[in-house]
């Protein structure tokens, strides 16, 4: 289920500008985390309802189901007449999530030779996929596709960028990522930086997520050690709010760039309230 709210042709012209030149956009960006906050209230909300952006309509959602969890949602994706949207649900907690996932790494089998990538990341892809591939293949070929995530969901907009680029119509994804964590080994990395042309990577620099896994990571369980490595593309940024939590939840970056676009953010969070992903 979905509720609309007030077009944004600011945001159509952003994009048709995207489109043309895949550079850094702060507006792009700004609107993209107002996005990945309506992946937490889908699965928040027990039915699913999140908002979406008038002249945008809901092409379908995907969840996934693994480990002792129940079918749980992962987000969704929209489209307009001008762009697609594919947008990735972080975890429920912070940074906890980072202990719960296995950190062990396992071949990055959607794409042949591609290196290690992190094993709890890739089997959420991996158990979502499918469904993913099947709302890609509704798009048009020739329409941008923009992927977004914030935290874990970062994590899976890298895991599924990559497989998009490679294995779909969609050769070329516009990627916007907030506080994501590392994904893969310098193979991975190298293989996606080569395959994937556009990817825009925020990280604040007082935020533990994009520190983890640490560039060395030994498995407790196995004694084995692996490396890794952040994609490329970063937009470093810089705040702190007090806590370790604070410094790394949505609201946060998206207040963050409330602050170099201020008229921009009050068109997109005019109405309806719960829009943006604003700080109680």
């Amino acid at each position: 289920m979905a509720t609309r709210t007030k077009p944004n042709k600011q945001m159509q012209r952003q994009q048709r500008q995207h489109k043309q030149s895949q550079s850094l956009d702060m507006r792009t960006a700004l609107f993209l985390a107002s996005v990945c906050g309506q992946t937490y209230s889908q699965f928040e909300n027990k039915d699913g309802l999140f908002l979406v952006p008038r002249d945008y309509s809901v092409v379908g959602s995907f969840s996934a189901n693994l480990y002792d969890y129940p079918d749980q949602r992962f987000g969704f994706l929209l489209q307009s007449d001008l762009c697609a949207i594919l947008a990735f649900r972080g975890s429920g907690s912070a940074v906890d999530w980072v202990a719960d996932f296995i950190a062990q790494q396992t071949p990055y089998r959607h794409v042949k030779n591609s290196g290690l990538a992190h094993k709890g990341f890739s089997d959420i892809y991996a158990s979502l996929r499918q469904q993913v591939l099947e709302l890609i293949a509704k798009l048009p070929p020739d329409k941008p596709l923009f992927i977004t995530g914030h935290s874990l969901g970062g994590a899976l907009s890298t895991l599924a960028a990559f497989d998009i680029a490679s294995n779909t119509s969609v050769s070329d994804p516009i990627v916007y990522t907030f506080g994501a964590p590392r994904v893969g080994d310098p193979k991975f990395i190298r293989a996606y930086n080569q395959q994937v042309a556009t990817h825009w990577r925020f990280q604040n620099e007082y935020d533990i997520v994009p520190h983890l896994p640490p560039l060395v990571y030994q498995s407790p369980q196995t004694k084995k050690t692996y490396y890794y490595m952040h994609v490329k593309g970063e937009v470093k940024r810089s705040f702190r709010m007090g806590s370790v939590s604070g410094n790394h939840i949505l609201s946060s970056y998206f207040a963050d760039l409330t602050r170099e676009e201020p008229l921009f953010a009050g068109a997109v969070c005019a109405e309806p309230p719960g829009w943006c992903p604003i700080a109680d």
